[in-house]
């Protein structure tokens, strides 16, 4: 069949990603921490199995378009889901782990799952939540053995059968994610083949995260979260090496498997590498001399991109993304007529959230719904659209999400006259008062620019005058002394005296999302209780 352009209709479609991995890189390696031990396997084998799962599902009940559920963590067997079941043209829905068990009930009623993957330590949960649903679903334990009423991965694996792989429509979804619900209750997004593969090539190239075969690739945020921010698909796809930290990561087993495994690159939440940069400087480790870090998620604080320049060597990406988007949108990269700017001058180009990735469309608007002057000062609604931007919500209405086929991101943002976008804040985060707005990114920037401060997150709570007021919540640093009015004093001068806080409240530390951005939402509500 060839399409009327003369060229063959090969769909783009996730399990080629996979393929070539396995046929042009076979002996390449998957490595995960699970069970306390490192675990090493190839791309060859990751397909070999992936594949067995794909021709088992039709076993377990499903039928093409079906949603099936992993909560999991990152590890060998979870890849092999995030390939075998778009493969047999099932649909993966990556369930947050951390979420409450009322809340994943809800995603999987929601999605309507008819299969659950689940590692061991999660039997208990999905035992509790799956005797609510609405509908029956299959559970699968990932491991070698499973309890009653549970199927045992290497069981299932070992039985299937072999049958081809379907033809796939590259339209057809392969995956959903539901918002991490930061601000509003989450929002299921469906992945196309189409959106996955071109979201893959577009961060492999050196505008994205300029990812080949050599490259050592760990990503350092969830798989459970917007597709682990395409990273193993990119590994797949490059044949890099792919390296999973495993349950629960912490500071020190990160900095670990950069020096163990020669990670060269890495990504995670601005929060996870303040850890690891503590880690590092208490307990110093030889790091890859090619190795970059992308910071998303939220954005990175101009102290802590610094921090790991200066004294790691190592440079930070600092980007934007979200579930809707597959999930990355904008990288930052200095241009190549910035070559002779100085650090001080290249500072502001490094931690804004850079420019849109090919086939990414970005716009800055107004109130009015009016593009804002590219000054890189007048704030306006950044809106996005693209082939891997989601056209609506899963089962869902669309309500004021969309703007003449642009999404509403939600996040308040400036353009310079390069074209750079730096985000000013969320929506629902600046704080109006007293009828103007103040950014608390800004703010939260400038506080942990404090050498005695670990994390800052800035909130309104109410207040009779002004309508709202910010209040600076702060956690300092091991061992380090500060007062509110030092804190305060060192805002002075760098923001209007209406923007500075009225107080600080210190805390053991900020409280987290379930995917480890600052939780600003329950810090609101616990401020104002």
């Amino acid at each position: 069949m060839t399409l009327p352009g003369g060229m063959m209709a090969v769909p783009l479609a996730v399990p080629a990603l996979l393929q070539r991995a396995a046929t042009v890189f076979p002996s390449k390696e998957v490595v995960g921490l699970e069970e306390g031990r490192v675990v090493r396997t190839s791309w060859r084998n990751v397909r070999d199995r992936a594949w067995a799962l794909a021709g088992s599902l039709g076993s377990l009940g499903t039928s093409p378009g079906d949603r099936v559920a992993s909560l999991a963590w990152n590890t060998t067997r979870h890849v092999e889901l995030y390939f075998g079941v778009p493969a047999a043209g099932r649909v993966l829905l990556t369930a947050n782990v951390r979420l409450s068990a009322p809340q994943i009930a809800g995603l999987l009623a929601h999605a309507e799952a008819r299969v659950i993957f689940a590692d061991p330590e999660f039997i208990p949960l999905v035992d509790e939540v799956a005797a609510g649903l609405p509908c029956p679903v299959v559970k699968v334990a990932l491991s070698h053995g499973a309890p009653a009423g549970w199927i045992a991965y290497e069981v299932l694996l070992a039985g299937a059968g072999a049958d081809p792989l379907p033809v796939l429509d590259e339209g057809g979804a392969a995956g959903l994610c539901y918002t991490s619900g930061t601000t509003d209750e989450p929002k299921g997004v469906l992945y196309s083949h189409r959106a996955i593969v071109l979201h893959t090539l577009a961060i492999c190239l050196p505008d994205g995260f300029g990812l080949g075969e050599p490259d050592v690739i760990l990503p350092a945020v969830p798989m459970f979260h917007a597709n682990a921010w395409g990273l193993v698909h990119a590994a797949a796809m490059t044949g890099a090496n792919l390296v999973l930290p495993g349950p629960r990561p912490t500071p020190a087993g990160l900095a670990g498997l950069l020096e163990a495994e020669g990670v060269t690159f890495a990504a995670g939440v601005p929060t996870v590498w303040m850890g690891v940069l503590d880690e590092l400087r208490a307990r110093p480790r030889r790091l890859a001399h090619r190795l970059r870090i992308h910071s998303g998620g939220a954005p990175t604080p101009p102290a802590l991109l610094e921090a790991y320049r200066k004294e790691l060597g190592v440079e930070i990406l600092a980007g934007w993304g979200m579930t809707e988007l597959t999930p990355v949108g904008l990288v930052c990269h200095p241009r190549g007529a910035m070559a002779a700017w100085s650090d001080e001058e290249l500072l502001p180009v490094r931690t804004s959230q850079g420019t849109p990735l090919p086939f990414v469309e970005a716009r800055v608007m107004d109130g009015e719904g009016r593009p804002v002057p590219g000054d890189g000062a007048t704030p306006g609604e950044l809106e996005v659209r693209g082939p891997w931007v989601t056209a609506g919500y899963f089962r869902a209405p669309p309500g004021d999400a969309f703007r003449d086929g642009w999404l509403r991101t939600g996040d308040v943002a400036t353009r310079d006259v390069w074209g750079y976008i730096r985000l000013v804040d969320r929506t629902k985060d600046l704080i109006r008062s007293g009828g103007e707005w103040i950014s608390s990114v800004q703010l939260e920037h400038a506080l942990m620019d404090h050498p005695a401060v670990a994390e800052a997150a800035v909130v309104a709570v109410p207040d009779p005058r002004w309508g709202e007021r910010p209040l600076a919540c702060v956690a300092l640093r091991s061992g380090a002394e500060a007062t509110a009015q030092e804190l305060l004093e060192s805002l002075r001068g760098r923001f209007p005296n209406w923007w500075i806080p009225d107080a600080v409240r210190f805390l053991d530390a900020v409280p987290r999302t379930s995917t480890g951005k600052f939780d600003k939402r329950s810090l609101r509500e616990q401020m104002r209780g």
